[in-house]
């Protein structure tokens, strides 16, 4: 088969109304696939549906709608080549004045779902002998932060799952890839604060509430993270390799933390930590 008849691929991007999920399917698009990107706010993805993306109302917690947006996708092109996993969210305030029923949320979006959706995909992927999965996880996938407990549990077990999943697709020529942002300029720090406020801006973790709130601020702020790009940049790394990294990282502080966390301990790490919520 030659260049110029090789079947087009197809890319899933979920959360892609806004931040990096929408980066990554203008990215997408723009390297020729056919990008289908998924979200709750349909509306927000008008500028990429008149690029000629794809868009899908769906709520990555939501079983009706996940199917059918697999039923669709596979319907015209029978399976789908490249899966974003990016729709996520990070839940913060003291653990112990967060609800189960929030904790148990942050799972949902942050892990069940997408594990639902890939495993919706996988059966065509197998059966065509190939694919790739690239799930977004964090700096915070490997690192920690106080307030962020269910937030940085749900990080830690999307990493676990996908160094299992990479390994029991090996055999099917499907790669499954991890991508580590550090802070990147999204919406993600100011939907973080005020519910962490609310659960935690009084009472006995306030100090540490209202240090974290203005430390987020304070690198969220105009400038603060790195471009969306960045992460876009690995994403077509990840897409366009041969036989890509199992992780990749980029971001604002995330080499930097990623290298203390790993070689001077956690007693060090966590007075570095704490240092930023005094």
């Amino acid at each position: 088969m030659t260049a110029h008849n090789l079947p087009t691929r197809v890319a899933l991007v979920t959360g892609a109304s806004s931040g990096m999920g929408k980066a990554f399917a203008k990215a997408l698009h723009d390297e020729g696939l056919v990008v289908y990107a998924a979200a709750r706010r349909l509306e927000q993805m008008d500028d990429l549906r008149q690029l000629g993306v794809h868009t899908l109302q769906m709520d990555i917690t939501c079983d009706e709608q996940v199917q059918a947006a697999v039923e669709r996708i596979q319907g015209r092109h029978g399976a789908v080549d490249v899966l974003i996993n990016n729709a996520g969210f990070g839940l913060y305030g003291a653990m112990e004045e967060t609800g189960i029923d929030e904790a148990r949320y942050q799972f949902e979006v942050n892990l069940f779902g997408l594990a639902r959706l890939t495993q919706l995909l996988l059966p065509a992927m197998r059966e065509r002998r190939g694919g790739r999965i690239i799930n977004i996880s964090s700096m915070g996938g490997r690192l920690y932060t106080p307030l962020g407990s269910w937030y940085h549990a749900s990080k830690h077990a999307l990493e676990g799952w996908s160094d299992c999943l990479r390994l029991e697709l090996a055999p099917f020529g499907i790669d499954v890839v991890i991508i580590e942002p550090g802070v990147i300029s999204t919406e993600f720090g100011e939907v973080m604060v005020t519910p962490l406020l609310q659960r935690s801006g009084s009472g006995a973790y306030a100090p540490m509430a209202q240090a974290m709130a203005a430390a987020t601020r304070s690198s969220y702020a105009s400038g603060g993270g790195s471009d969306p790009q960045v992460i876009s940049t690995l994403i077509l790394h990840a897409v366009r390799a041969q036989r890509p990294k199992t992780r990749y990282i980029a971001g604002k502080y995330a080499r930097p933390m990623l290298f203390i966390r790993k070689w001077f301990g956690d007693r060090l790490f966590d007075k570095l930590v704490l240092s930023t919520v005094k």
